[in-house]
């Protein structure tokens, strides 16, 4: 791999993983997520410029076993049952291609997907949109923020992939979400 490797596509995966013993559990969760064959490298926050975001199958089929492959990703477990646990990765994108965006991740216990996505996208968009030079409020609520963020024509659109579930009695509940990147 060249050292000035630079990610040309990306795409999102999540999995949950149950099992008595917490690595198997995040074995298990990469399993249902498609990247446990992967040598999974965590990297920082940033999706590069003219980066291409594509499909699940699409992403998965283009990895191979024992491939170094290079991810940001929110992990998160617990072993109590009836815990709400969940991760989620949160990505903006610039308006400009040619500009960088970033992901985040967050994770959490007792947040509904829909409260665990949203905090994940308003963190990768209001960091965003402190280097394109977005004035705004960091005071007032996501919603109102990110209508600022879309009107400022900077900042294009957010996503996030959301990954929750309830622990299992005597069991270790792991939930992943993750941006992978491609060559």
């Amino acid at each position: 791999m060249h050292p000035s490797f630079v990610p040309t596509r990306a795409f999102f995966t999540k999995g949950i993983g149950v099992h008595k013993n917490k690595l198997q559990s995040f074995e298990l969760a990469l399993r249902e997520a498609g990247i446990e064959k992967q040598n999974l490298v965590y990297v920082s926050s940033i999706y590069p410029p003219n980066c291409k975001l594509v499909d699940l199958n699409e992403g998965v089929q283009q990895l191979k076993a024992g491939q170094i492959t290079f991810c940001v990703m929110a992990r998160n477990a617990t072993n109590e049952k009836g815990r709400l646990v969940g991760s989620c990765v949160g990505m903006a994108f610039p308006a400009n291609h040619e500009h960088y965006g970033y992901i985040s991740e967050h994770t959490a216990f007792g947040q509904e997907e829909k409260e665990i996505g949203d905090f994940a996208e308003d963190l990768a968009s209001t960091m965003l949109a402190t280097t394109q030079g977005i004035e705004f409020d960091p005071e007032t609520a996501y919603d109102e923020r990110r209508e600022i963020y879309l009107m400022s024509g900077k900042i294009i659109d957010s996503r996030s992939l959301p990954c929750v579930t309830k622990g299992v009695g005597n069991m270790w509940t792991t939930t992943i979400s993750a941006v992978v990147f491609l060559p």
